[in-house]
């Protein structure tokens, strides 16, 4: 009887394996665990409800998409783009590498933008198509594919060396923890004071890296520019 529980497990795997809707899989494997394992439909209702209260700021996500949904469907992409499109010798890499340094004081002071998805996609990406668009060149799929990796890896790079930079941060006491698990006490100043150089090189590396590689993928895609 204990493994009608594991049921949920199973309907999981044998729905990924057809490659049915994920939503409706994970849904249809919550009710069946919930009813065979004597939670029942209101007690699974009312663990997502206590789940959700009790983890409230993860959804903070949804508000920022619907956000980002409405200034793109008003326009932002194209403002963005229109907007770099006035500066002639803009690049994409020089783009990307102004970002990093603009995300990494930000997220020194623990402030978020949303991400891939509420900034990178709808301001940088715009903008760094529009450094290749001004130019008069066609944008080329490869290219821009390309483009996103470095957009997100910039993002991710700024973000996760300069977090730590905030004292009192989320990154920063779980360092300050694992040290004392090691037997070292330190203070959050002193690792923030200890980060400021790694971050620095992790993003003065990452921006000349993303400068010289757009450089080379641009006269990949498209000559010598002229």
């Amino acid at each position: 009887m204990e493994y009608l529980k594991l049921l949920g497990i199973l309907i999981v795997i044998i729905g990924f394996a057809l490659k049915k809707d994920s939503i409706l899989i994970i849904l249809l494997a919550s009710i069946v665990t919930a009813v065979v394992g004597g939670l029942g439909i209101e007690g699974l209702l009312t663990t997502l409800g206590t789940s959700f209260v009790a983890n409230r700021a993860m959804a903070i996500f949804i508000i920022i998409m619907l956000i980002t949904g409405t200034l793109e469907r008003n326009g932002l992409k194209e403002s963005a783009a229109a907007l770099i499109g006035k500066f002639k010798n803009a690049s994409a890499g020089a783009v990307i590498g102004a970002y990093g340094i603009m995300r990494g004081i930000f997220a020194a002071f623990n402030i978020s933008f949303g991400g891939v998805a509420g900034f990178v996609r709808p301001i940088i990406m715009p903008m760094a198509l529009g450094t290749v668009e001004s130019k008069g060149k066609e944008l080329n799929e490869e290219y821009v594919e390309e483009l996103k990796g470095m957009s997100s890896g910039m993002e991710n790079i700024a973000w996760f060396f300069c977090q730590v930079l905030f004292i009192g941060g989320a990154g920063a006491l779980l360092v300050q923890a694992t040290l004392e698990d090691l037997g070292y006490k330190t203070s959050l100043v002193d690792l923030a004071k200890v980060e400021i150089p790694v971050a620095v090189f992790a993003i003065v590396v990452a921006i000349v890296y993303y400068f010289l590689k757009d450089k080379r993928l641009f006269k990949k895609y498209y000559g010598n520019g002229k």
